[in-house]
């Protein structure tokens, strides 16, 4: 079913793939593709959190989404659609709204990796704080709407982030916590589009769910 990959990475790197532990806080447009990206890779073992159900507005964007889907709880829809691609797939989904007070119940095992892409900047600082304390490798995804400029996305860290107004409060955040260690993100150069209206198209989104992707299958073979 993977040969495709393990033929580019070598079987034994392709095992130690399909065995990592990956949770991912929201299934929108970036973590929908991020764990697309994911379940093709192979990877066997998921923790998905998201308490939101899908609506008419996110088939511009998100991925998992069609209109067959419409008002169906996220977590569903990304398990039905993870069993699609590979039965033997493994996932603990929870329909809940991660915050700092529960993240210890919901985030309780040994992960490899956690994925940030909720919208809530109080929970990305929760995020980062409960990653740092457990010593688990963590990215998280800084703004992507009002965009339309995949090719200015990158894989960076939190302190070299520009034209980002998600980036510039949670550094403010992180400052004010007496974070020392680097937060790796992903963030685009691109400056916002100044309409008041919020907006998005189908490709910043998803281009930066690849890109967390890539970096969980890149950063893991690099340290093998």
């Amino acid at each position: 079913m993977f040969d495709r990959f393990s033929n580019l990475i070598g079987e034994d790197n392709f095992k130690i793939i399909k065995n990592l532990k990956i949770c991912i806080i929201g299934l929108g447009g970036v973590g929908g593709s991020a764990f697309e990206s994911l379940v093709r890779s192979g990877i066997e073992n998921f923790t998905i959190i998201d308490n939101d159900i899908v609506d008419i507005t996110n088939l511009n964007r998100q991925i998992l989404t069609d209109l067959t889907v419409i008002k169906k709880d996220k977590i569903d829809i990304a398990v039905k659609k993870a069993k699609s691609i590979n039965p033997e797939v493994k996932i603990k989904a929870y329909k809940a709204f991660l915050n700092k007070n529960n993240i210890n119940i919901y985030c309780n095992e040994n992960f490899d990796y956690i994925i940030d892409c909720c919208d809530t900047i109080d929970t990305k600082l929760a995020i980062i704080k409960f990653s740092i304390k457990n010593k688990i490798k963590f990215i998280t995804c800084l703004g992507t709407a009002k965009k339309f400029h995949p090719e200015l996305l990158s894989l960076t860290t939190l302190d070299k982030t520009t034209y980002d107004p998600l980036a510039r409060k949670l550094r403010k955040m992180v400052k004010n916590e007496n974070i020392k260690q680097k937060i790796h993100v992903v963030s685009s150069t691109e400056k916002v589009n100044k309409n008041n209206i919020l907006g998005s198209t189908s490709f910043v989104p998803n281009a930066a769910g690849f890109l967390i992707g890539s970096y969980i299958i890149n950063d893991t073979l690099k340290n093998l």
